[in-house]
């Protein structure tokens, strides 16, 4: 069993991610899988708000990036219902992503409730990264 040191449990925060990458930008989505992917994640692209529900349904993710303007519902709305999910079926971490910055994004201060960070495109790998590290 790996040793807590303040909190921080160094083993877990090197075990990979499985992370649920939701944005209608489908090339993004699919350059932030490879990414991820190279770093010894594995990851699974959804292009729609339907998309990723049905996802989350079917398997368990560490993770969930969500743009917050998808073309059915807005970001907001899947973090709700993947926040709402029963414990063992919902991401732990949810990322907010937006070509805007968290001040100027979609769903202001709902969002800031919902997801535990934002970042705005194009994403930095390395602060990304950073957080998918992060014990969980």
């Amino acid at each position: 069993m790996a040793e807590i040191l303040g909190g921080y449990n160094l083993l877990e925060s090197l075990l990979p991610v499985n992370v649920l990458i939701v944005d209608d930008n489908e090339a993004a989505a699919d350059l932030l899988q490879e990414l991820l992917t190279l770093q010894d994640h594995t990851a699974r692209c959804t292009y729609t708000a339907q998309q990723a529900m049905d996802a989350a349904a079917d398997e368990r993710f560490d993770a969930a990036l969500i743009d917050l303007t998808l073309p059915d519902f807005p970001g907001t709305e899947v973090a709700r219902r993947l926040r709402s999910a029963a414990a063992d079926r919902s991401p732990r971490l949810l990322v907010a992503i937006s070509g805007f910055s968290e001040e100027e994004a979609a769903g202001g201060a709902a969002a800031q409730n919902l997801f535990d960070h934002h970042l705005q495109k194009p994403i930095d790998m390395g602060e990304l990264s950073a957080i998918l590290s992060k014990p969980r």
